[in-house]
């Protein structure tokens, strides 16, 4: 802003000042030449004009052969009329009569000042050349100085022959005092404006830092796993908001840092159960005579399925949610693959006396990719065996309509609270954190059913009512 200042008032404050009193000139001239056409009282106008806005105006009769002077301003400029004279107002009518009726120009004209001294006032030797005495024994120091002198002339016509010259000339006065005093104005306001800046600028940054060092602070503590901090940080909008993301991002790192935590319990434990087992039988067949029996044999190879199931999960869920797996569509029935994943459950019903059914109504196709969405049915019933309660049963239902089918897997057992159906489909999140025998899994099962559906474009969810049971749902587009 004070360069842009420095520019405009005093760089090219006689610019500016030539070209308003150019329009000025301009506007007042165009007055006068309608009066003369309105056939008003031009004398006032000219007379008007000229002493408010220091104008010496001259209007004449160019539409005979001699030009004579009608009209002239009582307002007189010597310095400026010293330098018309009659050939060269001649020389204004001709060169605006071949410019279409209007001709502006400026000249260059020496404006004297004189300063009166007593004849008894010293002087130097250098200064007396500059003085001489005045009749009445008054010392004058003549000084000259250039100036401009703004010229304007118009040819207004009347009606046939008759037509009225304008001569407008107005002295365009040397800034240079103004300039003087733009200038020590301009210096006094720039150290002003400087130091108000300095000192607002110190007291924003210190606003501004003061919330972002306790941040910083703050985030130091995050960063050595300290998740009861808290950012309170204060100030403006963009810190407030700063501090609320980092609220969020805390409170989502501390719950990973549980879950982490929980992930290393539930492997742990579950990798440890099936090796014991491998390592206990293993060790009796060999050191005991006639225990290298077929059931011993089952529950090795049992145990290391298990193992296998828990390895692949890991490795399925790291795939899917580093985007290394792409859905491979195509099209088959959803109804047979439904179907086909209940015959693996043929032998549990048979021998433990589960009750599982399926219900539907029609064969519905789905393009999807098959291994994938069998996997997503088959974690539903493998989920909802393992938590169905006492009555042992597990329903499939399937529900299409024109556009959508919905597969639903409902069971009877315990349920899930209410306050933490939202975090079922995190990893390694488990409802109940006691291991039990008959309950298998690590807590990876709906994270990548979450993971599958998101890569189909499909919606899920649950529901569930405490000690009723639950119901586990995916709904996509049918063919």
């Amino acid at each position: 802003m004070l360069v842009f200042l420095w520019i405009f008032q005093v760089a090219f404050l006689d610019t500016c000042y030539t070209i308003i009193r150019q329009a000025q000139v301009e506007g007042y001239a165009s007055k006068i030449t309608k009066s003369i056409k309105n056939d008003s009282d031009v004398t006032l106008a000219i007379s008007n004009i000229s002493r408010e806005n220091e104008m010496s105006v001259f209007v004449y009769d160019s539409g005979d052969e001699i030009m004579t002077k009608e009209y002239t301003s009582e307002f007189n400029n010597p310095s400026g009329l010293r330098e018309i004279n009659m050939h060269s107002i001649y020389s204004y009518y001709k060169l605006a009569k071949d410019r279409g009726g209007k001709y502006i120009t400026t000249s260059s004209i020496k404006e004297e000042q004189k300063s009166y001294y007593t004849a008894d006032d010293e002087a130097s030797s250098d200064e007396l050349s500059e003085f001489r005495l005045d009749d009445s024994g008054f010392k004058i120091r003549e000084q000259r100085r250039r100036a401009q002198n703004l010229i304007y002339a118009e040819v207004v016509k009347l009606g046939g022959n008759e037509e009225r010259f304008v001569l407008v000339t107005a002295l365009i006065t040397p800034v240079d005092t103004v300039l003087n005093t733009l200038r020590i104005q301009l210096i006094f306001v720039s150290v002003i404006f400087i130091l108000f800046a300095m000192i607002l600028a110190f007291v924003v940054s210190r606003r501004l830092s003061r919330p972002l060092v306790e941040i910083n602070t703050t985030i130091k503590q995050l960063a050595r796993r300290n998740y009861n901090v808290e950012f309170r940080s204060k100030g403006y909008l963009e810190v407030n908001e700063l501090s609320d993301t980092l609220n969020i991002t805390r409170r989502e790192l501390q719950k990973t840092d549980n879950l982490r935590q929980e992930l290393i319990a539930n492997v742990s434990h579950d990798l440890r159960t099936p090796l014991t087992m491998i390592t206990g039988y293993g060790e009796v067949m060999r050191d005991l005579p006639g225990e290298n029996t077929p059931e011993n044999v089952q529950v090795i190879i049992d145990e290391a399925n298990r193992l296998t199931n828990l390895v692949n999960d890991m490795l399925d869920l790291s795939k899917l949610q580093s985007g290394a797996i792409e859905i491979e569509p195509e099209q088959f029935s959803l109804t047979g693959e439904v179907n086909d994943i209940l015959l693996r459950y043929t032998k549990l019903s048979e021998q433990e006396g589960y009750d599982i059914s399926f219900k539907h109504d029609k064969n519905v196709y789905v393009n999807a990719d098959r291994i994938k969405l069998g996997q997503v049915i088959y974690n539903f019933i493998n989920n909802a065996v393992n938590h169905c309660g006492e009555d042992k049963t597990v329903i499939v239902t399937q529900k299409a309509n024109d556009k959508k089918v919905r597969i639903e897997v409902t069971d009877h057992g315990e349920g899930i609270p209410e306050d933490k159906l939202e975090y079922i489909w995190d990893r390694y999140y488990k409802v109940d954190k006691e291991h039990k025998r008959g309950v298998i899994g690590t807590g990876l099962g709906l994270s990548i059913v979450k993971n599958i559906l998101d890569l189909h474009g499909a919606t899920y969810g649950v529901k569930s009512k405490l000690g009723s049971g639950s119901t586990f749902w995916f709904e996509m587009d049918r063919i």
